[in-house]
């Protein structure tokens, strides 16, 4: 699985470099999300989807995985840059309910620098 992670302040941002969320790389990833999330403790993240083409269920079960780690500990999460069908995906199963999405990593970073 290819991915990038940056700190910027106070503010996590990890970039899937994958063009496919499936099943595949669904478990490594929320491997990866707990670590970051629970061990390193980050509170403002940012999820970068500009290079993932598709999505699955499995895809989406890894972002809720974040969500709910994101939950328990006060934290904040933001989904930017999804392709046309990724973001259609997410609007279908009613997850921009729960996710805030933003059009960019730059408008996603400027909403949690908001937040306290």
């Amino acid at each position: 699985m290819n991915f990038e992670v940056k700190k910027e302040s106070n503010i996590t941002i990890f970039k899937l470099n994958e063009a496919r969320l499936d099943t595949n790389i669904s478990g490594l990833l929320k491997g990866e999300f707990t670590m970051l999330l629970k061990v390193e403790g980050a509170k403002k993240f940012i999820l970068d989807l500009s290079a993932v083409e598709s999505c699955d269920s499995s895809g989406l079960s890894a972002i809720l995985v974040a969500n709910r780690i994101l939950n328990t500990t006060g934290g904040q999460m933001r989904i930017a840059s999804p392709s046309e069908k990724v973001y259609a995906l997410i609007k279908i199963t009613q997850l921009d309910r729960v996710l805030p999405v933003c059009q960019t990593v730059e408008e996603a970073f400027n909403d949690l620098q908001k937040i306290d």
